[in-house]
């Protein structure tokens, strides 16, 4: 701690941009305090943080490359199939933290959801709403073995950080409220890239489309996505965008038909187009779900194939009336106006200054 200046490294995993996004309010509530804050980054997530944080220094991580199989529902057995090539990255990322720590002298590290981004000369806090890994019926024997595989990951932390409120069911319920853990639990809130934003503001500023969807995650499931999005949109009446959630290719914007095409947007633009629509279509992964949540939108979700947290999340939300889920084989135009005509209502807002509250007390521990 030169100077009596904390310094930080965060490092988010590179599954998809969500893990990224929900680090950013942590990123400014650690700058807000006076702390010297670094991120490592991959390829993938780089330009997005270069744009939001283009002050801070990058270090380049070890990347996990989670690439799906191309039938979603084989995920859970392709991640014990390829146990062997994640336990390689992991025994690299352990080994680059703590070269991190003994080269530049970090006094936190701060993962999310990065199973070994840890060292011995560090405070280190690992983040996480999936203290549960949901599997799918066929496989739920094996779920007790995820949890107890987690845990052990968990072990090597000082604390563990929970995007959601304490109290039962909050956002993510089963998969973020456990009855126990192996390091002390902290929740946090949920987490925006939005969170400060005023929304009536926002809303209004651009009120001309009807439909927005939000392309995101990890190839192919992506462009796959994406393709069924442009072939329904087109055959559903009004104005639609889509946000095509490429930060690390070059900005670009066009017009078919009916619908318009972002490869990406700043968040501030990306928030005005989700508060200026009726409804928003999107996976139904939780940083979506948090994003969502504070910009009051109108959500269909429509779960990864494979990705069976998110069917949990997206089941949950439209049992309690506040999204609607349609599986990505049913996705057609008919299901879409049949979901929307249902009446959505806006996610329920998020509690603030929980994530404050942890940084200051993990300020003042490493201060002692």
């Amino acid at each position: 701690m030169a100077g009596g200046q904390v310094k930080v490294l965060v490092s988010p995993l590179d599954w998809g941009l969500g893990h990224a996004t929900r680090c950013v309010p942590v990123i400014r509530e650690f700058l807000a305090r006076g702390a010297e804050v670094e991120i490592a980054v991959v390829k993938s997530n780089a330009n997005f943080f270069r744009e939001v944080f283009p002050d801070l220094r990058q270090r380049v991580a070890p990347g996990y490359h989670i690439v799906y199989p191309r039938h979603g529902f084989n995920m859970a057995l392709w991640l014990l199939k390829n146990g062997a090539h994640l336990n390689a990255v992991m025994r690299y990322e352990h080994r680059y933290a703590e070269e991190m720590v003994e080269r530049y002298g970090y006094d936190i590290l701060f993962s999310d959801n990065r199973f070994a981004f840890w060292s011995k000369k560090a405070h280190n806090i690992y983040m996480t709403h999936q203290m549960r890994i949901a599997f799918p019926p066929a496989l739920s024997s094996l779920e007790g073995i995820g949890v107890r595989w987690h845990a052990a990951r968990m072990k090597n932390f000082d604390e563990v950080w929970i995007p959601d409120v304490q109290d039962f069911p909050g956002y993510a319920g089963a998969l973020s409220h456990v009855a126990s853990s192996p390091v002390p639990v902290r929740y946090v809130g949920p987490l925006s890239r939005f969170a400060g934003m005023q929304a009536g503001l926002l809303k209004g500023r651009r009120a001309d489309l009807d439909i927005v969807a939000v392309v995101s995650g990890v190839e192919p499931a992506r462009s796959r996505f994406e393709n069924r999005l442009r072939d329904v949109l087109k055959q559903i009446p009004g104005r639609h965008a889509v946000l095509l959630g490429k930060p690390s290719v070059p900005y670009d914007s066009w017009v078919e038909g009916n619908v318009e095409f972002h490869t990406h947007l700043p968040t501030e633009h990306f928030a005005e187009l989700v508060c200026g629509a009726k409804h928003v279509v999107s996976r139904g992964g939780y940083s979506t779900v948090m994003d969502m949540a504070v910009l009051g939108a109108k959500c269909v979700f429509v779960p990864t194939p494979g990705q069976y947290e998110q069917v949990v999340l997206a089941r949950e939300l439209s049992a309690a009336g506040y999204a609607a889920a349609i599986s990505e084989s049913s996705l057609t135009a008919k299901s879409l106006r049949e979901a929307i005509a249902s009446g959505l209502k806006p996610l329920p807002s998020p509690a603030s200054g929980m994530l404050g509250r942890a940084v200051d007390a993990v300020l003042e521990k490493i201060k002692k």
